[in-house]
């Protein structure tokens, strides 16, 4: 009897911005994408906080933390259900998220004061830029990038087609 490793999946890397309406939408198609798919795809969260958003940087940095604290997609969800709240409110929604999650809210509050999330956010920033990441939401699947900024019309399904493409290449 031979065991088998099961192949690593996919990775799907979506750079995203937790203030963004956009990314907002886009979360239809991860959820899509994840019941298509299952574990046969990872996608990946990577930060690209916009200038124009003012409480992106600490979205992000309050998502790495709900991410330490072992709910990072439960967290990014809530903050990107409430995109105009967090324009509105700022920091304090990112804290009163994190309490209606379970979170240890204190700990949030303290993450953003003392910045000890800020090398992970900044280190997405710098390979989103390298890469031509101009905006949120852009996915990086294989070699190829498709900017969700723009449009997001037929998006989801050019995705599973280089999905499918990278599966099928394994088998």
């Amino acid at each position: 009897m031979s065991e088998t490793t099961p192949a690593a999946p996919v990775v799907l890397d979506l750079w995203c911005e937790l203030e963004c309406p956009d990314c907002h939408r886009a979360l239809t198609d991860v959820h899509a994408l994840r019941a298509r798919y299952g574990d046969r795809v990872e996608i990946r969260l990577r930060h690209f906080p916009l200038e124009k958003h003012r409480h992106a940087y600490a979205a992000a940095q309050a998502a790495e933390e709900a991410a330490a604290q072992g709910k990072d997609w439960p967290y990014v969800e809530a903050v990107l259900a409430r995109t105009a709240d967090l324009t509105r409110a700022g920091e304090p929604l990112l804290l009163e998220v994190a309490r209606e999650l379970g979170l240890d809210a204190e700990e949030f509050d303290t993450a953003l004061i003392d910045g000890r999330h800020l090398l992970i956010v900044d280190a997405d920033q710098a390979e989103g830029r390298a890469i031509g990441v101009t905006g949120t939401p852009t996915y990086v699947i294989g070699d190829e990038r498709l900017d969700g900024g723009r449009s997001q019309e037929g998006l989801r399904e050019r995705i599973e087609e280089i999905v499918d493409r990278l599966l099928a290449a394994r088998d």
